[in-house]
């Protein structure tokens, strides 16, 4: 077979070609090529893929990309042409010289931008070969031969080839003749290529909607710009021969210069950096010794069994020369250390003792029996994986430079991220592409970015008549099919969300960097699978929401010298006692708003039923709650092993000691791996790979050999017949989703220290949970009412004491932070919070309005100073002696008094000097005065807001027109006028406050809501959330409360769960699909909502099965809630 094809792009084109490179090589290998290359544009994104797919079918790989040049053409100084020059790698130097050209290109320019002047491939040529084309006398028609000249100058005539391409229409003929006169007046071969953007002529429409998102433009608008025909499509090798019949040279050229390529991605030239260890020792025996004194450290005794795991580890470790990776991964860890950052490893790694003692991870794998294999095997011949996880934000970003410092810019940076299309995007992209007007758009992703998440029993035509649209009409139907073809094609190029890779040496001549979106980033342009398969090692830095809170509590507990007075001694994670008996009370009760792992609707309806113990009915707690193991029907049966009610049994004896600790139930990915390895035979290597098999789609047809050879190998043992199915689906069922053991326990921890933290220091905690929203599974105002009903006392913003975050005040209340003000910029809060050292000496406290702790009223008609006798009867004038030092208050409200602080030192006089000093908008500070910000100032709400207004429009009409006597038109207006100005407004209702508190901030932490419904809804029959477990299983009631979350999981067949909240707790609620499509808008939209339904309770679980829904009326609209909605 003479023709070989050596121009195809993919999608890693972005928005230029409509193939994946596994679709371009399992149509090259269909057709009988024996080599096909790869030319994507600017980039080689996808080229480990297409190496990867290409060597498992049988074909020979070729690489090589279009590189973008930039020319400049009269007429008009400065006018710049853009055009393509195709280049193949014909050997490893060549290799890294596209990379140093891509790299030049994209790290100068902006994201997703770049283009390279011709005189900039000086130098960076060598194992190059050029295949200028059509594209030559685009740039420059009349200069052409000037710029093929340059290009043989430049590449060698040996390595110029003239790209012929014909794809049936005249233009290009016409062009082809032009380009055989320059290949003969230059003297260079001319060879024929297929131009291929796709696989097949079906994709053609596909690669239309491509071309019309690229060109902003819909398709009945896009015009020359769409391609001719359906001509670029994968051909097979004699059809292209015919096609050049008349230029057999172009044809045959084409096998000689595949022979040429002799370039392979199977070693890349990427070394892993040279650890600096001290002098007369190596790698390998460093590591050996820190190893032994952190063993020694972290196993008391350091008994036998530990011992030997270590030396077996670092046995393998050595003979696979990875002991740099370790101490690299060590130093960091040391770094995050030495900054006082939190950092943990998870993930395969808490299966390493080495790791473990190294103090990388804090999770025993030897006490634990976590198989290594699943972090380090001799066959799988690729480097192991260790995630840390950081604290989120600024803290990371530390850790992050500090590597990017240390390595250099060229030798570390971030791995890629694929963003594909999905449900969501997809539809918009292509309902713009076919012109559908904008509604229809919004409807139509909405339908299928809920398909996305959809039950399996759903169809499109079904999702697509909920929104009142025909499935079988041609237009939907065209759209449907463009959607489908569309769905998990590369978007763009992000950023992963901690991944890097570092380099001995350059790394941009292993791989092409480019700029990240964010300042002082740069990524690699592949993503973490790719650099592992192109065996380019990385470290996952990941952000962890929960490790910045539990940081920020451990120092609020710790800041005694700042007048928390939170705790005595110092605490930190390692000081923890383990298995604290108030944790598992509270674990058990299914108290765990705001505990990491264990606070959703799925987790908390579990755990009552499992009643964790001990740390690993943790473990096992977190990794049951999976798509895996609910898919795979495995909760059910282990709460019922657990409970006694259904006996524990093995489908085959060989299993009892892998799943003994989960009574029968796989429930972990090392459990399945240790299945294929007992009953199949499988080596820890081929276990891990049917573990990677399983989990990429892209590997589906690997997965199915593994398969093949897991039956094989049970067969072999005598395992067959339904027992063997059985095995089979327990591993297939949740291989993908399933929680590593490892992984769970590193989690495990985590959720044990929140959980105690939230038991014994929950001031601290609920402040460090609420400076570090969003993350979890329910809004700030959730979490306030949860701490409040946990003894937890809120102090509402005020602008004399607030800072930007959430602190904890010295009687041990949490003082909301300026940050909780919608709209105001942190700027500007943090001059409100930070003013200049010429500040005022203004004292406040006793004498402006106050909030009432025990209802959170701060109405100052509500509220009164009180002197005489003490409150012993809750009552003025009656009761014991007070101290005379002291102010108290009394309010009128909930008839509650208490001692007011004395006096303290403020940072205002007045509104005007807070307007002059810190330039704070008027929006700005409208919000502050509704939410009663300004109330310290001397003002309630509505005369703060008074105040605003005068303060930033200090002539205004209003004032004219309320007092002319008092201001004469025209004067301006001094902080000593303050006074001279009252309020003709009365004060907010406490309704309106309570709205003015959800528009303003989001939450309250004035009463709940539901409290002034309270009696109303009692005489209506209405249960609150805490009557509710004491109710009678079967019963009918009613309950109502604000919707704090909302889910339609895709494995629960339709249902929808929603969580209400009241004054008292929360309450679970169970939506039928039938229920949810009749009142979905109610359930949709409202705030607040009264249920109907039947009382289901199994194991101290309650939940409510809905039969009737309804909005509740009269409290603050939904426009000022904030719900967690989730599939």
């Amino acid at each position: 077979m003479a023709y070989i094809e050596l121009h195809t792009s993919s999608a890693f084109s972005f928005l230029r070609a409509a193939s994946s490179p596994e679709t371009l090589v399992e149509r090259a290998a269909m057709l009988g090529y024996p080599a096909v290359a790869l030319l994507d544009r600017d980039g080689v994104s996808g080229a480990p893929r297409f190496h990867k797919a290409a060597l498992a079918a049988g074909l020979r790989p070729l690489i090589g990309a279009e590189l973008t040049l930039v020319t400049r053409q009269d007429p008009g100084p400065g006018t710049r042409t853009t055009w393509s020059l195709p280049v193949l790698v014909s050997s490893q130097e060549g290799w890294r010289n596209l990379c140093r050209l891509l790299s030049r290109m994209k790290l100068r320019a902006p994201k997703g931008e770049g283009a390279l002047g011709i005189d900039e491939l000086d130098g960076y040529t060598t194992g190059l070969i050029a295949m200028p084309g059509r594209t030559l006398l685009r740039a420059d028609r009349h200069g052409v031969g000037g710029l093929l000249d340059r290009i043989v100058g430049t590449f060698g005539r040996a390595n110029t080839y003239v790209e012929l391409q014909r794809h049936l229409h005249r233009d290009q003929e016409d062009d082809n003749d032009g380009l055989v006169c320059l290949a003969e007046a230059f003297r260079v071969p001319l060879v024929a290529t297929g131009g291929v953007s796709f696989a097949t002529q079906e994709e053609r429409p596909l690669f239309d909607v491509l071309t019309a998102i690229r060109e902003h433009v819909p398709l009945h608008r896009a015009g020359r710009r769409l391609a001719a025909n359906a001509e670029r499509y994968l051909k097979p090798p004699a059809q292209m021969a015919r096609l050049f019949a008349d230029r057999p040279e172009a044809i045959h050229a084409t096998r000689d210069l595949a022979d040429r390529l002799q370039f392979t991605m199977a070693d890349l030239g990427y070394r892993f950096p040279r650890y600096p260890v001290p002098d007369g020792e190596t790698e390998i025996s460093f590591l050996r010794k820190i190893t032994e004194v952190g063993a020694r450290d972290r196993y008391r005794p350091y008994y036998d069994k530990a011992r030997a795991q270590v030396a077996r580890e670092l046995a393998l470790i050595e003979k696979l020369q990875l002991a740099g990776y370790f101490l690299i991964v060590w130093d960091i860890v040391n770094f995050c250390r030495q900054q006082d950052i939190l950092v943990q490893g998870r993930g395969s790694a808490a299966n390493s003792a080495v790791c473990y003692s190294l103090g990388i991870t804090a999770v025993d794998p030897v006490a634990m029996e976590l198989l290594f294999e699943r972090f380090l095997s001799e066959e799988r011949g690729e480097w192991p994986d260790i995630d840390l996880d950081l604290p989120s934000g600024d803290r990371r970003e530390r850790v992050i430079q500090h590597v990017y410092q240390k390595y250099g810019q060229h030798g570390a940076a971030m791995t890629a991220n694929v963003i594909t299309y999905r449900g969501k995007s997809a539809a918009r992209e292509v309902g713009k592409a076919l012109d559908l007007d904008e509604a229809q758009v919004d409807r139509l992703a909405k339908v299928m970015h809920q398909f996305e998440f959809s039950d399996p029993a759903d169809t499109l035509s079904k999702k697509l008549a909920e929104v009142g649209m025909a499935g079988d009409e041609p237009r939907v139907r065209h759209f449907a099919e463009l959607w489908r073809q569309l769905q998990d094609l590369p978007r763009h190029l992000g950023q992963h969300s901690g991944g890097m890779v570092v380099c001995q040496g350059d790394l941009s001549s292993v791989v092409p960097l480019e700029n990240a979106s964010m300042p002082g980033r740069v990524v690699v342009q592949w993503d973490k699978e790719d650099c592992a398969d192109m065996g380019i090692i990385k470290v996952d830095l990941l952000g962890l929401g929960m490790m910045a809170v539990l940081q920020d509590t451990i120092h609020l507990i710790n800041s005694r010298d700042q007048g928390s007075g939170i705790r005595d001694q110092e605490i930190s994670l390692a000081s923890i006692p383990a298995d604290d008996p108030e944790v598992y009370k509270m674990l058990c009760a299914a108290d765990t708003i705001g505990v990491f792992q264990v606070e959703s609707r799925a987790q908390m309806a579990t755990l009552p039923r499992l009643k964790p113990q001990k740390f690993y009915d943790l473990v096992v707690e977190i990794a049951i709650i999976r798509p895996g193991p609910i898919v795979g029907q495995m909760v059910h049966p282990y709460l019922n092993r657990r409970a006694g009610r259904e006996a524990v049994i093995y489908d085959h004896p060989l299993l009892e000691p892998i799943l003994k600790r989960t009574l029968g139930v796989p429930l972990f990915q090392e459990q399945l791996l240790r299945m294929a390895m007992v009953v199949a035979n499988f080596t820890g290597g081929q276990a891990e790979d049917l573990r990677r098999a399983m989990g990429f789609k892209r590997s589906e047809k690997r997965m199915r050999q593994l398969e093949g050879l897991l039956r094989d190998g049970m067969a072999k043992n005598g395992i067959t017949g339904e027992a063997a199915d059985r095995m089979v689906l327990a591993i297939t069922s949740f291989a993908l989703y399933g929680f590593p053991e490892s992984h769970a326990a590193s989690f495990a921890l985590l959720a044990y220290a929140s959980a105690y933290f939230k038991a014994h220091y929950p001031a601290a905690f609920y402040t460090a949970l609420l400076n570090n929203q969003p993350m979890g599974f329910y809004h700030p105002a959730t979490l306030v009412k949860d701490a409040q009903r946990h003894g937890v006392r809120f102090n509402p913003i005020d602008v004399q004491v607030s800072d930007w975050d959430c602190t904890v005040d010295p009687d041990g209340s949490i003082r909301l932070g300026l940050r909780y003000v919608r709209g105001l910029r942190a700027e500007a809060g943090q001059r409100i919070a930070q003013p200049s050292l010429a500040q005022s000496s203004a004292s406040f406290g006793a004498a402006g309005p106050d909030r009432c702790p025990k209802c959170g009223c701060d109405d100052p008609s509500m509220l009164e100073n009180v002197t005489g006798p003490g409150p012993a009867h809750r009552s003025r004038g009656e009761g014991g002696a007070r101290d005379p030092g002291s102010a108290h208050k009394f309010c009128n409200v909930c008839s509650h008094e208490w001692t007011v602080a004395p006096p303290r030192m403020g940072r205002y006089r007045s509104v005007d000097e807070l307007v002059r000093r810190t330039g704070v908008r008027r929006d700005e500070m409208v919000v502050l005065a509704e939410i009663g910000a300004l109330n310290s100032l001397g003002h309630n709400r509505r005369s703060a807001l008074w105040q605003v207004e005068r303060a930033v429009r200090p002539a205004g009409e209003l004032f004219e027109e309320g007092y002319p006597e008092e201001m004469p038109g025209g004067r301006d207006f001094s902080p000593g006028d303050r006074h001279a100005v009252e309020s003709p407004l009365p004060d907010m209702t406490v309704s309106e406050r309570l709205v003015a508190d959800y528009s303003g901030t989001g939450l309250t932490v004035g009463p709940h809501p539901l409290t002034f419904r309270r009696h109303e809804l009692s005489m209506r029959g209405v249960l609150p959330a805490i009557e509710l477990p004491r109710a009678r299983a079967g019963r009918r009631v009613r309950t109502a409360g604000m919707v704090i979350t909302r889910q339609r999981p895709g494995t629960a067949k339709g249902f929808v769960f929603l969580t209400l909240e009241d004054e008292t707790g929360i309450a679970n609620i169970i939506v039928r699909p039938d229920l949810y499509a009749s009142d979905r808008l109610i359930i949709v939209e409202s705030s607040f909502l009264m249920v109907e339904g039947v009382l289901q309770n199994q194991d101290g679980v309650t939940s409510i099965k809905a039969e009737r829904v309804s909005q509740l009326a009269g409290l603050p609209d939904s426009a000022a809630i904030d719900s967690h909605d989730f599939h």
